[in-house]
């Protein structure tokens, strides 16, 4: 999914739009299988690691770049994503 299909809303907001009939649920979407016995079988846990604070120095332009595209809100998640989609592009599988 796109990340300009991803909308925000609060619980009150969900109500409100169902109420006015803005939230669309087809009653005769297909139900999928139901899962075996053995499904979990073969499952790993997979702890999420958390993060770590550090003080980093980027190029002025780089920050503004980061900070203007979500009005200077949420910059430091976007370059971390940034950062994670090259750690993972360039980890061996």
């Amino acid at each position: 999914m796109a990340k300009k299909d991803i909308k925000r809303a609060s619980l009150s907001d969900l109500k409100k739009m169902k109420a006015a009939g803005e939230l669309f649920h087809d009653p005769n979407a297909p139900i999928g299988d139901d899962l075996s016995a053995d499904f979990w079988d073969n499952a790993t846990v997979i702890e999420p690691q958390g993060k770590k604070s550090i003080h980093l120095r980027v190029d002025a332009d780089i920050l503004e770049f980061f900070k203007e595209q979500g009005k200077g809100k949420g910059h430091l998640t976007r370059m971390n994503a940034v950062l994670r989609s090259y750690v993972d592009a360039h980890r061996p599988r």
